[in-house]
């Protein structure tokens, strides 16, 4: 396999996971006696630009299929962030009436309804039916195609430029992330913003969060090879902000390599933090698996141990990043009998692998029970919110990274 973004050849390992399904391919209760779909969930890092990808096996077109269970709305922290967004980039940029803003991967309409809200003309691009829907219930316009340099072109043709491009969590699940970056470019007027968020690759390694690596994610980001594919596009990164969404964040600010935006100090101090962290170094990406496995082990060991006990034990949250733990650690309903989430979608359901099943989150109201696993642990602390109550029954909740924890 060579390189997605520089066709240099890939040797390096940087997580071998094992085989897995996708990790957001839930069952009915019908598709626990049919066979599923595994794929090898191996990634590799490239020793000249530094991208960190997936192996090819699994197509964009087999893990975003028109049923789609991930709803951006399920989080209300995540609500409040897009919000937040919202408002300052509107200030920011002076959007008004006149304005076109474009979302690549706009989910059931989470951000673009701000936008709607202040009559900011605006279109979202999401592929998966399931998601697109809601959004169009909202009066948002959306394209439910994927989005490239094709793409890009024919909305530049259409005279449909846009003042703002926006890629939350999208840029880290494209498999050709060259052709996505041209298609960004092609969009944007000639003083136009892109903004794309997405998983930190420098915080990923500090915090031990081997359970973000899933299919759907083809890459793992640095600032470094960011600049290195935006500028080969022939865009440039003027800003970022260091966010806390997801473990670590960033977001960045990119622009036609020929505008006037003045590239800001914050960009080359979080490039000279990465290249002190050593993540341009091959060492930091081989020494990876074995922080993943002991989250692995310590996680098997402790399920091990309350059930010799016996404790009683439920999990909140049928995330991906959970299933990518439960499925590399082996865990089936025999040690987490149930998973409850608030997303309807999933509800009724199974852990893809796991086959554990998916209960709404009323399923935690009992007097019983020892223990809840937050499997989405970027959400903790609004889960233990929700959820306070049980903690005069004695509950306890737990988190496994980077390293497991009792609250």
């Amino acid at each position: 396999m060579n390189c997605r973004h520089c066709s240099s050849e890939l040797t390096y390992t940087f997580l071998d996971l094992g085989f897995a399904p996708p990790s957001n391919a839930y069952l009915t209760k019908e598709g626990l006696t049919k066979p599923e779909k595994y794929y090898p969930l191996k990634v590799m890092v490239c020793d000249q630009c530094w991208l960190v990808q997936t192996e090819d096996y699994a197509l964009a077109d087999e893990l975003f299929v028109s049923e789609y269970a991930y709803f951006s709305s399920t989080s209300k922290g995540w609500l409040e962030h897009s919000k937040r967004y919202a408002e300052l980039t509107i200030q920011d940029l002076h959007l008004n009436e006149k304005s076109f803003v474009i979302e690549v991967a706009s989910n059931d309409g989470y951000l673009l309804k701000n936008f709607v809200e202040k009559k900011i003309p605006c279109l979202g691009i999401e592929p998966t039916a399931s998601t697109a829907q809601v959004a169009i219930e909202l009066g948002i316009p959306v394209l439910q195609e994927f989005f490239g340099e094709q793409l890009g072109e024919r909305l530049s043709k259409e005279g449909r430029l846009a003042d703002l491009i926006i890629g939350n969590n999208v840029f880290a699940h494209v498999p050709d992330i060259n052709d996505f970056t041209r298609g960004l470019k092609a969009a944007l007027k000639a003083d136009g913003e892109i903004t794309l968020e997405f998983p930190h690759l420098m915080r990923l390694i500090e915090f031990n969060q081997f359970d973000t690596i899933y299919h759907e994610h083809f890459s793992y980001l640095s600032l470094y090879t960011v600049q290195k594919i935006f500028k080969t596009a022939a865009l440039r990164i003027w800003n970022v902000e260091e966010l806390c969404t997801h473990g670590g964040s960033l977001r960045i600010y990119g622009c036609h390599d020929h505008s006037s935006r003045k590239s800001l100090p914050i960009v080359d101090k979080i490039l000279a933090q990465e290249l002190e962290r050593g993540m341009q170094n091959l060492d930091i990406y081989l020494t990876f698996q074995s922080q993943a496995d002991k989250i692995k082990n310590d996680l098997i060991e402790f399920l091990l141990m309350q059930k010799k006990l016996g404790k009683k034990i439920a999990a909140y949250g049928a995330a991906a990043k959970g299933n990518t733990l439960l499925n590399y650690a082996g865990i089936k309903p025999d040690l987490l009998p149930f998973v409850c989430d608030a997303a309807k979608a999933k509800q009724g359901k199974f852990m893809p692998g796991s086959h554990i099943p998916i209960l709404p989150p009323s399923a935690l109201k009992r007097d019983d029970l020892n223990y809840i696993l937050i499997l989405p642990w970027n959400i903790a602390p609004e889960v233990i919110e929700q959820n306070k109550g049980l903690l005069d029954y004695g509950t306890k909740f737990v988190t496994v990274v980077p390293d497991l924890k009792i609250i």
